[in-house]
């Protein structure tokens, strides 16, 4: 009965393939993946995870300019993480994202902003987050020590209507003088646009759920997770009808029915060998033959090549000094973010390629020296 099933199964399925085109399963199963990985780069950005958020950004960039997709209906969500990208790099004044060199990260996220505004509910977040990213266009650019680029991107913003009168004023006077802590600036800080970005993130993401191969991967991990818990339940009874059969065997009354429900449960056997283990029925067998003294002063010069090259391995790059300035950047992010809060740190500042242990470590030093 059993291989009649399959084969009536495997009858269904041909004959779904022929009543549906593949075409548009394929462009279902493509807009699914893109659903998947915007709310993955929505994750990465709200958890400040900066490498997983490049790692994943790539993968929708790739999934995203596949033809099966129809771009008319996902053109949101590609401006939507195009815009995540230049905020998250909003940091790093080297980084391109457009064809013109002095179009910095912030600038060109505030470009993709303006045409998001029908994306955004409430008419007051989208012009906060219009402000944030304006101030911060400005702002990183004092804070790295550039005033020169401060002054471009003001005259950018000037020549595309995208600065508010009164708002350019106060900045205007903020760059010739070099506040780089102007109340201003500390009001409207980078950490203020993420928070800014997050909730209008969550009230998207409610509104547009795009959660449908999220929700079938939920049900095959719930599903995974029932069956390896029966999968649990049948090895605990196994073991105690094996425990039973061994105490049958010293009764010699039930002896001879031993025998027969032993080799019932020899048949019955859930136990699974190695099959696709390579010679996994042979036995180990040692060889010994004697190695001539010139093989032997090889192999000794061989070993000890190799113990140099695991001592040149082992040879960490000696990191660079701490300077006053990335002292004074970790306690200006301490003083903003808290200590602990080492991520959001290091998206705030240029570290120079530090990483978030050896803020910490380097927090300790201050704190041990009563620096701060």
């Amino acid at each position: 009965m059993e291989p009649l099933a399959i084969n009536k199964s495997a009858t269904d399925a041909s004959e779904l393939d022929l009543s549906v085109s593949f075409q548009h399963v394929s462009s279902v199963a493509t807009g699914w993946m893109v659903d998947f990985m915007f709310r993955t780069l929505c994750r990465h950005f709200k958890e400040a995870e900066f490498e997983e958020f490049n790692e994943t950004l790539s993968v929708f960039e790739a999934i995203s300019k596949s033809p099966a997709l129809k771009e008319d209906e996902y053109s949101e969500k590609i401006l939507i993480c195009a815009f995540l990208a230049r905020v998250m790099h909003g940091k790093q004044l080297d980084v391109l994202f457009e064809e013109d060199r002095g179009v910095m990260p912030l600038m060109s996220a505030a470009k993709i902003w303006a045409k998001l505004e029908e994306t955004v509910a409430d008419e007051a977040v989208f012009k906060n987050i219009t402000i944030l990213v304006v101030v911060q266009s400005v702002a990183v650019c004092l804070e790295k020590g550039e005033r020169s680029s401060a002054s471009s991107a003001l005259k950018w913003f000037e020549n595309n209507d995208a600065l508010p009168q009164n708002l350019g004023v106060k900045l205007k006077t903020i760059v010739t003088q070099t506040e780089t802590y102007h109340p201003l600036l500390m009001s409207f800080s980078f950490n203020h646009l993420l928070e800014a970005v997050q909730s209008y993130l969550e009230v998207y993401l409610e509104k547009n759920p795009s959660d449908d191969l999220l929700k079938e991967a939920t049900k095959r991990v719930l599903s995974s997770q029932s069956v390896e818990g029966l999968k649990d339940k049948v090895t605990h009874v196994s073991s105690h009808s094996e425990t039973l059969d061994e105490s049958m065997e010293d009764d010699p009354k039930t002896k001879e029915s031993t025998v027969c429900l032993r080799t019932k449960r020899k048949l019955l056997s859930t136990k699974i060998t190695e099959v696709w283990k390579p010679e996994s029925g042979r036995k180990p067998c040692l060889s010994i033959r004697r190695i001539p003294e010139s093989e032997l002063s090889q192999l000794s010069q061989m070993s000890e090549k190799s113990m140099d090259s695991t001592d040149i391995q082992k040879k960490r790059k000696v990191p660079e000094k701490w300077t006053p300035q990335l002292d004074k950047y970790l306690k200006d992010g301490v003083k903003r973010h808290g200590p602990g809060k080492w991520s959001r740190i290091l998206m705030a500042y240029d570290f120079n390629g530090r990483t978030g242990v050896m803020l910490k470590d380097r927090w300790r030093i201050l704190v041990k020296a009563d620096e701060v």
